[in-house]
């Protein structure tokens, strides 16, 4: 699929091979998708490479013919799936033309915001709208990976029982590709600001996306240290719950250990133990352990050992 905008006042129509004053979207990557485009557009070839490898990084080049940047980002940001969609932008110095799959966020939010806008526009400015859009994408990711992490806190301190290893490590993944995407667009707009051609103005407008993208990767980055942070605590509260659980074994075996000596004492059955003839022996016998244990449990209790 093939449509078009023109720049000056936004309006859609039907392209017809214009390369002046346009921006020309293409959806659906395939060599009889772009045969039209490569036909009236200077398309270097090593660009053309990358559009068509699946899967490719982010990464940005000013070459002879035009400034290129192809950017990946989460398709559903909203949610914690991994599904990552990727844009392409050649930047023409009259011209935009915009290269994807099946269309993105980024670029269904800024496609009818060209038509609503009152100043003209340039490939500079829909570059850059694209752009940060994109970076906004990572924002909301990081909005749901947060509440994920807040809510695997709450339940860390709510569940004793509940072990939060594998759930952490899975954020912990979804979170570390998250960072890498960021960062691979924010090295793509840097290297973008620092050698495509244009105005102060356009070059202002890359650094403030790379501005973007580095917040949202160091959002990233302290959401992976809060997951760290929280699988030390997790331990941490099960050393301790051990402790308390030993602690309490120890106490009630110390009870019962002058028990067991006093029991064994008078079970070696020797004739001449005064406490075996007589008639209140075995009274004796349990009133002595009630009185030992019932001591050392009072005096665990009061130290706070039990």
């Amino acid at each position: 699929m093939i449509r078009a905008r023109r720049l000056s006042d936004g309006q859609e129509f039907e392209w017809g091979g214009e390369t002046r004053g346009v921006w020309v979207d293409v959806q659906g990557i395939t060599a009889e998708d772009l045969a039209p485009v490569r036909a009236v557009f200077a398309l270097n070839r090593l660009a053309l490479e990358d559009v068509m490898e699946v899967g490719h990084w982010s990464r940005a080049e000013q070459y002879p013919e035009h400034a290129f940047i192809t950017v990946r980002s989460f398709a559903r940001p909203e949610t914690t799936e991994e599904f990552t969609e990727r844009l392409s932008v050649f930047v023409f110095p009259e011209a935009v033309l915009t290269v994807s799959m099946r269309g993105t966020l980024a670029l269904r939010h800024v496609w009818p915001l060209v038509n609503g806008r009152e100043s003209v526009n340039s490939a500079a400015e829909v570059t850059y709208e694209l752009l940060d859009h994109t970076a906004d994408t990572f924002f909301t990711v990081a909005d749901t990976l947060e509440a994920e992490v807040d809510a695997l806190e709450e339940r860390v301190f709510r569940a004793e029982r509940e072990n939060p290893v594998g759930a952490v490590f899975d954020l912990k993944y979804l979170i570390g590709q998250a960072r890498r995407l960021a960062t691979d667009a924010r090295e793509a707009s840097a290297l973008l600001g620092r050698h495509a051609e244009g105005s102060a103005a356009d070059l202002v407008r890359y650094r403030d996306v790379q501005d973007s993208f580095t917040r949202a990767a160091s959002r990233f980055e302290s959401l992976r240290e809060a997951l760290t942070s929280l699988l030390d605590l997790h331990l941490s509260l099960q050393s301790q719950r051990m402790n308390e659980v030993m602690r309490t074994l120890t106490a009630v075996s110390v009870v019962f250990l002058p028990l067991t000596f006093l029991a064994g004492v008078w079970g070696m059955n020797f004739e001449h133990m005064p406490e075996l003839r007589q008639p209140w022996g075995y009274a004796f016998a349990w009133l002595s352990f009630i009185a030992v244990g019932a001591a050392l449990a009072a005096y665990f209790k009061r130290r706070g050992w039990w």
